[in-house]
């Protein structure tokens, strides 16, 4: 696995505590940046599929109805 290297300024205090702990700053920002991209990755088929929606001009009850159909069809 290849790395980059990736410069952030905090302030003072926080990264005194965060030492001061002994926290893995490391894992700490590639924890946080995973979860932050798992959330943007999870707007962005929401937005997809809204549209999708809206673009089939169905009601949501006409949407409901032609998934109970196709699974009842299986």
């Amino acid at each position: 696995m290849s790395t980059e290297v990736l410069s952030v300024r905090v302030r003072k205090e926080l990264k005194r505590k965060a030492e001061e702990l002994g926290l893995d700053l490391r894992s700490i920002v590639e924890r946080a940046l995973k979860e932050e991209i798992r959330k943007q990755k999870v707007k962005r088929f929401q937005k997809i599929l809204e549209e999708a929606l809206e673009s089939m001009d169905l009601s949501e009850e006409e949407w409901i109805e032609a998934v109970r159909e196709s699974r009842s069809e299986r």
